[in-house]
């Protein structure tokens, strides 16, 4: 064992605070990661509060990782002591079930092991996140960090990133393609980017004017806010495919409007029941289709970070320090963060110095 420095959620009406724990030994397939970088997604708010009913307490939250090997074990040969890794959602799924052999660990037929608030296979203990100063990870989920990639940017990529690329990747977006982005916070900005690195044509759909300016320094050819009954008119049947990253109930019908016939309306924010319901009219007769989409899997991932590297393609962020981690939760429920937090863990250490 060795002693791991965090924050952690004690409750779901606490703070987070300070807390120590025992990260475990390596077994002979792990990395032992010191993490360098930590992506703040509004999951982690989720789970801080129990908005899902699953959280156990206390919880280490972060799964957007970054950081450098100190140690493997005997049977990793992948990556040594010194490398620059990330770690993203999952630690551990069962490795043999169709989904894992199809390299989409993310919807293994068992459950996946998420990197914290999950049950250790091996051993049955609650998995604690990055909001720490180290982890151990099974080398089959360890992500090797491409050169001159910004470290710190490339964190939210992890779950961000992958999440919005997943689905655009298996839709087959590509050139020729219109693609309608709805909201433009930490995924929807990455969605952006992503769709049009991909070859598509990109439009943002927005309730803020505030956000017009926002969407196109980000690269989208177009905006449409969503609240403006007569922009929404006047691109019905116009779109290929939607992805829809709005966290909160909304009203998918507008929407659903906005697509051609055959198109497809991804949901990869929602995890509550949609309410209003959706009008089977505007599917039946258009053959349209309602999809889902959950991160990616770790083959995606790697391929997501090189895409990113040699585009230059990078999340943006504002750094925090850990001391602030309840403020940026504040600032993260009123939207006011463009569009990651990604917390410096040396501000861990230097908290505890």
């Amino acid at each position: 064992m060795s002693q791991a420095l965090s924050y952690a959620a004690f409750a779901n009406d606490k703070p987070l605070a300070p807390f120590t724990f025992d990260r475990r030994q390596p077994r002979p397939d792990d990395v032992a990661i010191e993490i360098l970088y930590c992506g703040v997604c509004h999951s982690d708010l989720h789970f801080a509060r129990n908005d899902w009913g699953m959280s156990q307490y206390p919880v280490v939250l972060g799964h957007e990782i970054v950081g450098r090997v100190t140690s493997v074990g005997d049977k990793v040969s992948r990556f040594k002591a010194g490398d620059l890794v990330g770690v993203g959602c999952m630690v551990d799924s069962c490795r043999t079930c169709a989904a894992c052999k199809d390299g989409v660990e993310q919807y293994c037929l068992e459950g996946f092991t998420m990197t914290y608030g999950g049950e250790d296979r091996q051993d049955g203990t609650m998995t604690q996140g990055g909001y720490s100063d180290s982890i151990v990870v099974s080398e089959h989920f360890v992500l090797q960090m491409p050169d001159d990639i910004d470290l710190a940017s490339a964190a939210p990529i992890l779950c961000a990133g992958v999440t919005t690329y997943s689905p655009l990747k298996h839709h087959g977006v590509g050139k020729g393609h219109k693609v309608g982005v709805i909201g433009m916070g930490g995924l929807g900005h990455m969605g952006v980017k992503l769709a049009k690195a991909l070859g598509a044509e990109v439009t943002v759909f927005t309730r803020s004017d505030a956000k017009v300016e926002e969407a196109k320094r980000n690269g989208a050819d177009h905006v449409v806010v969503s609240s403006d009954q007569a922009q929404m008119d006047a691109v019905a049947e116009t779109f290929d495919f939607m992805l829809d990253t709005v966290p909160v109930q909304h009203d998918l019908n507008p929407y659903l409007t906005s697509l051609k016939y055959d198109g497809t309306h991804i949901i990869v924010g929602l995890l509550e029941p949609i309410e209003p319901a959706i009008e089977a009219f505007n599917l039946v007769f258009k053959r349209r289709v309602v999809a889902g989409s959950l991160i990616g899997g770790i083959a995606e991932t790697e391929e997501l970070l090189k895409l990113c590297a040699d585009q230059g393609i990078t999340c943006d962020i504002e750094m925090l320090d850990i001391n602030n981690i309840n403020e940026g939760f504040e600032r993260m429920e009123k939207g006011d963060v463009r569009y990651r937090f990604v917390i410096d863990m040396a501000t861990l250490k230097n908290s505890a110095a």
